[in-house]
């Protein structure tokens, strides 16, 4: 097992414990240096089903079916291109997309972070959102498009983690089960997501207490700038 693995399993889970979203992507860039997503993304979705059932049992009160089960739906739908991309598109060119799709969910955070108050949202954003962020799940596992929009349909930061994890908990269950028919899971992807799980509740533990003493606005902050300079550091390595 690599060191380097488990550090970015910790790190990615203190992000999610203070954040409720963004572990994928942390998790993701991290690895994507130095492995293919096709074991990184089966490893991440087995890793991260647990945190998403714990917080969204702790948000339980602030769920609303309304808000997550059109999602759901959608991403569903997404979820099976994009695992087909996983199992039979090119490594580089994966990569290279995946650094695209980190970079532009930076921006939207940073612009979102210049806007206050609720976004009104139209259903057809509602259907474009959920479908292309069912491929990218598929794909790399990413959910932070879906953060952006929860994030415009709740109201405080409880109900938008409940609802967003009980998206993920939906997607997760229906990404094992096409994993595991399609062939994606190893005996080595879950042997090294077992090893991982210590990582994933210690880094998930420590998010979580120190949520209690940083405030949210820097968090995202802090987020923004990694995830757009770890965009932009794998799109030129891999175009280079």
């Amino acid at each position: 097992m690599d060191y380097w693995m488990m550090a970015a399993a910790f790190i990615a889970y203190v992000v999610k414990g203070m954040c409720g979203f963004a572990n994928t992507l942390i998790f993701g860039t991290i690895l994507s240096f130095h492995t293919d997503n096709i074991n990184i993304t089966p490893v991440e979705v087995i890793v991260g089903y647990p945190s998403n059932v714990l917080i969204a049992y702790k948000e339980r009160r602030e769920i609303s079916a309304g808000v997550w089960l059109p999602l759901a739906v959608l991403v569903m739908a997404g979820s099976i291109p994009g695992t087909l991309l996983l199992k039979t598109g090119d490594a580089a060119l994966i990569k290279i997309i995946f650094g695209a799709v980190v970079t532009g969910i930076a921006a939207e955070m940073f612009l979102r972070e210049r806007k206050s108050g609720k976004q009104k949202t139209s259903q057809l954003f509602l259907g474009i959102i959920g479908i292309v962020s069912g491929v990218l799940c598929g794909l790399f596992g990413i959910g932070a498009l879906l953060a952006a929009y929860v994030s415009r349909t709740t109201d405080n930061n409880r109900a938008f983690r409940g609802n967003l994890c009980m998206v993920f908990i939906v997607e997760n269950t229906f990404r094992l089960i096409v994993y595991s028919v399609t062939g994606i899971f190893t005996a080595e992807i879950l042997r090294t997501a077992v090893i991982l799980m210590p990582f994933m509740l210690g880094g998930l533990g420590t998010g979580i207490l120190l949520s209690r003493i940083v405030s949210e606005q820097k968090v995202r902050k802090l987020i923004i700038a990694m995830l757009a300079l770890s965009g932009v550091s794998l799109i030129l390595k891999n175009i280079l």
